[in-house]
């Protein structure tokens, strides 16, 4: 029997043409998606990756410019760069066998006293992080090992020596606290605005004047722009960007005048200034220890930094003169003069009698070396330094009814605040008040409480040394600079020039001018206006004068220093006691010329003993300079007490 093909076909049911529908709509849709995605690259996206793509094949490579000089107020140079020869390694030039590469890295290791796998490891580092570019291996190598790099460069397959500029500080220890260090920019810096623009690898400032300039001394980078392939290799050269190097900085220090200031601390511990009294121009400002900044100029090595850090080595890295928190000793008598006449205490002519000692309480307080002066008005405490005075001052101001007449005033005077200098990292200092002991002294009952310490750990300080409430006798150690109280040279510089000039709180300023490479003036860097306080003349001519007699007349605490001395000058000693078997730290703080001081200079060392025998001396070698006269050496030593 014979059957019809067609009808052996099955039939299409609705269910089946219902997905083949579905499944050729999709397939319909998905070749839509892939022809317009193909039209929306090729043809209105064509020109755009056709560009990028051209680009993609160009590189840029840094070109690193160099920092801007900084100069004195003369002119002469305390900062600028030196070239250097830096070994680095090229991406064209290694090896591609692995083994190779090792055996590479072991020649240089050996060369440059290095370990193999610190320099696989920098080398990596660098190349993973930009590209194309060159990896630095030494950033200053010795001209032995360049010249035995260059003659054996088939042992050294891409090593290659390059120029490159270090920062260089010509007077090494002299102003290394002012002038700072640099380094590269680290993780905290990528983040901070000042920064934006600055690539990987760059140096920028780290501290003091380096850091508080850098938008000014840094410069901006140049780049080599080379071709490269699909595959990553170089091909051509296309041209070079010169780096412009960083802006010149004018200082208002003198070199002079630093170096006397350092030479007068001697290589112990402690700081000084010296400050136009009228504008603040600071024309040296310096600590000691100090250490070479030059250490830090190509690669910061941890011993190098261990030992700027080490208290045992004397911390070199602290700068006394902004960070220094000390007592003050008799110094501070010009502020507690100045609180108990403007507070209505006592007027210049007021007497007292100075027996020795003062009982406040069950404590006696004394003069240094047991002195008695007798009646005595404030110029003549000023001069011979009665402690017996201020301490009668002291003890009126804490129940005066005036409030905290001595910490309102020594606030105002620049104490207990930043005085905002142009450098980075300067402390406010304390003024010992009530509420300071009284909170402290409460933390420590209740550490006391809770950790239930032993004797010996109260004694060390466990928690904390304010083991008393405030009282009476607090405020009579401040008003001669004891106790709690703790201020650096600069802001005592800075409380002696307002009453030197007329009531005016100076702000400190070192920037004078950004200038460009041969000197020419761009920008002028002008210091805030000076904070108003006033103060009555007669108030002011009265402790003027008791400071030009405790310099120049017989029983005067620094008259056996500047007797003879060609400047007429006005100062005052200072002494703290420190306790615990520790030296006394040693003060002086001058005005000259007089009557019309326009310097003020304040020295002090941390183990001087008194301020006649050590720190007076020293100012009077910083006034010498200041002033271009001779007998700047330390005069014979005072017998005052003070």
């Amino acid at each position: 029997m014979y059957l019809d093909s067609d009808n052996r076909r099955p039939s299409l049911t609705p269910t089946l043409a219902l997905r083949v529908a579905m499944v050729s709509g999709v397939a319909l849709v998905a070749f839509a998606l892939i022809f317009f995605r193909l039209w929306y690259l090729q043809v209105l996206s064509g020109d755009k990756y056709e560009a990028e793509a051209k680009q993609n094949q160009v590189r840029k490579l840094i070109v690193r410019a160099p920092r801007g000089e900084i100069v004195d107020r003369q002119g002469r140079v305390l900062v600028d760069n030196r070239v250097g020869l830096a070994i680095k390694v090229s991406p064209k030039g290694l090896p591609s066998d692995e083994g190779d590469r090792s055996k590479l890295y072991g020649r240089l290791a050996r060369l440059l006293d290095m370990k193999p796998g610190k320099v696989r490891k920098d080398v990596e580092r660098q190349l993973d992080a930009v590209q194309y570019s060159t990896a630095t291996v030494k950033a200053d190598a010795s001209r032995p090992i360049v010249q035995y790099v260059l003659e054996n460069k088939d042992d050294f397959p891409g090593v290659e020596v390059e120029r490159v500029f270090l920062r260089s500080y010509p007077h090494r220890a002299v102003g290394a606290h002012l002038f700072g260090t640099v380094g590269e920019l680290n993780k905290e810096q990528r983040k901070d605005q000042r920064y934006r623009g600055v690539a990987l690898g760059d140096r920028v400032g780290q501290s003091g004047i380096e850091s508080q300039y850098d938008r000014f001394l840094r410069g901006k980078n140049g780049g080599n722009r080379v071709q490269v392939d699909a595959l990553g290799t170089l091909r051509r050269g296309l041209g070079v960007t010169p780096p412009q190097q960083g802006r010149q900085l004018r200082l208002s220090v003198d070199l002079d005048v630093q170096r006397a200031g350092q030479k007068a601390l001697g290589g112990a511990k402690g700081a000084f200034v010296a400050m136009n009294v009228k504008n603040g121009e600071v024309l040296g400002l310096g600590s000691s220890p100090s250490f070479d900044p030059n250490l830090f100029a190509k690669v910061i090595r941890k011993r190098d930094l261990d030992r700027v850090y080490s208290k045992e080595n004397g911390e070199p890295i602290l700068n006394r003169a902004i960070q220094g928190g000390y007592p003050t000793g008799s110094t501070f008598k010009l502020i507690t003069a100045t609180a108990a006449l403007e507070g209505g205490l006592i007027t210049p002519d007021t007497v007292q009698y100075d027996g020795g000692s003062l009982k406040v309480g069950d404590v006696v307080f004394k003069n240094a070396g047991n002195v008695v002066n007798g009646p005595v008005a404030l110029r003549k405490a000023l001069s011979v330094s009665s402690d017996v005075y201020f301490y009668r001052l002291g003890q009126e101001a804490n129940g005066s009814g005036k409030g905290l007449l001595i910490q309102d005033w020594a606030k105002r005077l620049g104490l207990g605040r930043r005085t905002g200098i142009d450098l980075p990292g300067e402390s406010k200092g304390l003024i010992p008040s009530p509420k300071y002991r009284n909170d402290g002294f409460a933390a420590f009952r209740r550490c006391v409480e809770r950790k239930d310490p032993t004797p010996q750990e109260i004694s060390f300080g466990e928690c904390g040394f304010l083991d008393r409430p405030w009282s009476v006798g607090d405020n009579v150690n401040l008003s001669v600079g004891q106790g709690d109280l703790q201020a650096d040279p600069l802001q005592l510089a800075v409380a002696y020039a307002a009453i030197a000039n007329g009531g005016r709180i100076v702000r400190p300023r070192l920037g004078q001018r950004i200038e460009d490479a041969g000197g020419r003036p761009l920008q002028e860097l002008e210091a805030p206006p000076a904070r108003k306080l006033k103060v009555k003349e007669e108030h002011r001519q009265a402790i003027l004068e008791g400071l030009r007699s405790a310099a120049s007349e017989p029983g005067g605490t620094s008259e056996p220093v500047f007797a003879g001395f060609k400047i007429p000058v006005a100062g005052k000693t200072g002494t703290a006691e420190k306790g615990a078997g520790r030296a006394d730290q040693s003060w002086y703080v001058a005005l000259a010329p007089y009557p019309s001081p326009k310097y003020v200079v304040a020295v002090t060392f941390e183990a001087g003993g008194f301020g006649a025998e050590t720190a007076a001396p020293a100012a009077r070698g910083i006034l010498s300079e200041l002033f271009g006269v001779s007998g700047g050496g330390p005069a014979p030593r005072g017998t005052a007490p003070d």
